[in-house]
């Protein structure tokens, strides 16, 4: 019994590290689009679209504004994709399971890298697809390593926020395909080395993890992958039966302890907390998706075209984003700190939750708003401060996105919560190609007035920590009250 506990203990560091790993190196690359634009531009690709013009001195100058544009479309699509399959992709892992979810992702992943790796100056549009399935193959692979928090008990939310910064920083991979194409290495051996990976997370699919899913509350001796019918303390028949009775508990693996639902589906739709839950995501994730898109052109503006500087300015903001997975546990270190705090009289754990998460939400709006105004300042030292801003408060955007969900409303709804307002924050974000349309039509390259509206946009999102703050001392006023009429009763009584 005590090697089988060692080996259970073993498999199931491999599963967190492996996880790790692949969630740090391959999910979530495609918002390392800035990189990977340097590397495009270089190639020709979409360079059809750069056209000579004479300026109002009579000199002739290449305008490459359409390609630009074009390539700013290419993130545009995919960075919607990679939100708006949340809700789909959250279904499909719900009704089948952890195995046919992961090998729907690898499908994509590695269409989308073979799609790149083949892909020229020529079929450029070939982007447009590549992209999308790298965006959705990705999330996939979020997707189903956020459940290994699960094996680990109380340490389950750090694993589950670990995994979520690990997305963040896999932006990188982009920087580490751009040093290699500085060094020789052309952009085509670089994604046909990505593809081969594909046989890795067939490996993680059958060995170290679940077929269908991993139950929260785990069974003694719980294993998994394809040696769990060879155990003597489980049966492949258990297994089923657990995830099975995990599914009918919970939406999704990472949630909390179910409890007595209090809503339906359509009224927590409905209600002012996930409106302004979404619109608090929905201005501050354009404004982050309109920053990395058109990351390219504004270094090209602030540094007069010169690709050494441009460069030097890529791959520091590719390293910052290496950071994301040590800023994503603060978030939660903050709510954990004030719940732990002694309850008033009165307080449920969950409006303790609820109390905590207002001031995730007011912190990550203030970041947004202290990054929006340093990029919008043309100032080209100060982006470096702005790329640190940016990767903390994605890092706290996303974070705080999944935890506020999961204490406002009902476990049972989570899943779909979680992927609906994904999904609509992801239409939401489909105005970036608007603004930069913008940008590079009526305001002839200028984004100042773009960025200032939506520095002032972003102001929206602290409608929502208010809207929080003024329920919990709503609630506390009504405890009070509360406690004051049961004591003066107690009074007359006696």
């Amino acid at each position: 019994m005590a090697g089988l506990g060692k080996r259970l203990t073993v498999l199931r560091c491999l599963t967190f590290v492996t996880g790790l790993v692949e969630c740090l190196c391959f999910a979530g690359a495609v918002f390392g689009w800035a990189s990977l634009v340097f590397i495009l531009k270089t190639d020709g690709y979409f360079s059809s679209l750069c056209v000579n013009t004479t300026t109002f001195n009579a000199t002739q100058v290449l305008d490459c504004s359409g390609q630009d544009e074009q390539l700013s479309l290419v993130f545009t699509i995919a960075s919607f994709m990679n939100n708006f399959m949340t809700l789909p992709n959250g279904f499909l892992f719900d009704r089948f399971g952890t195995t046919v979810a992961r090998l729907f992702g690898i499908f994509l992943y590695t269409l989308g890298t073979l799609m790149v790796a083949f892909s020229t100056a020529a079929l450029s549009n070939l982007l447009f697809p590549a992209l999308s399935f790298l965006a959705v193959g990705g999330i996939l692979f979020l997707i189903t390593n956020m459940q290994v928090g699960n094996l680990f008990g109380s340490h389950r939310s750090t694993i589950i926020t670990l995994y979520n910064g690990a997305f963040d920083s896999s932006s990188a991979l982009f920087l580490v395909i751009k040093l290699l194409n500085e060094a020789g290495v052309s952009l085509r051996s670089s994604f046909l080395f990505l593809s081969a990976c594909s046989f890795i997370h067939l490996l993680r699919t059958f060995f170290l993890m679940p077929r269908v899913h991993i139950p929260y509350t785990l069974p003694d001796h719980y294993t998994y992958g394809i040696t769990c019918g060879k155990s003597h303390s489980l049966s492949s028949e258990q297994t089923t039966a657990n995830a099975n009775t995990q599914i009918a508990t919970e939406e999704m693996p990472f949630n909390k302890e179910p409890v007595k639902q209090e809503k339906s589906f359509r009224e927590c739709v409905m209600s002012r907390f996930f409106v302004w839950h979404l619109l608090w995501l929905s201005v501050m994730q354009l404004r982050h998706y309109l920053f990395i898109g058109t990351l390219n052109p504004m270094l090209q503006r602030l540094t007069a075209g010169e690709p050494s500087l441009v460069s030097q300015y890529t791959n520091a903001f590719a390293i910052t984003q290496l950071c994301g997975v040590l800023c994503a546990p603060w978030n939660g270190l903050i709510m954990d700190r004030l719940k732990g705090k002694p309850r008033a009289a009165g307080e449920s754990e969950q409006e303790a939750d609820l109390r905590a998460s207002g001031l995730s939400l007011f912190l990550t709006a203030l970041q947004c708003l202290l990054f929006s105004v340093c990029a919008s300042t043309p100032y080209l030292s100060l982006q470096y401060l702005t790329f640190t801003l940016q990767v903390l408060n994605r890092s706290f955007l996303y974070g705080g996105n999944a935890a506020f969900i999961s204490v406002a409303f009902p476990s049972c709804h989570f899943g779909k919560l979680y992927g609906l307002v994904m999904a609509l924050s992801a239409v939401f974000s489909l105005l970036q190609y608007a603004c930069f349309a913008v940008v590079n039509g009526p305001l002839d390259g200028d984004p100042l007035y773009v960025n200032i509206a939506l520095t002032l946009l972003s102001l929206l999102a602290f409608i929502h920590p208010l809207s929080v703050f003024l329920h919990c001392r709503s609630l506390a006023s009504q405890r009070a009250i509360n406690a004051s009429s049961l004591s003066g009763s107690n009074e007359n009584h006696t």
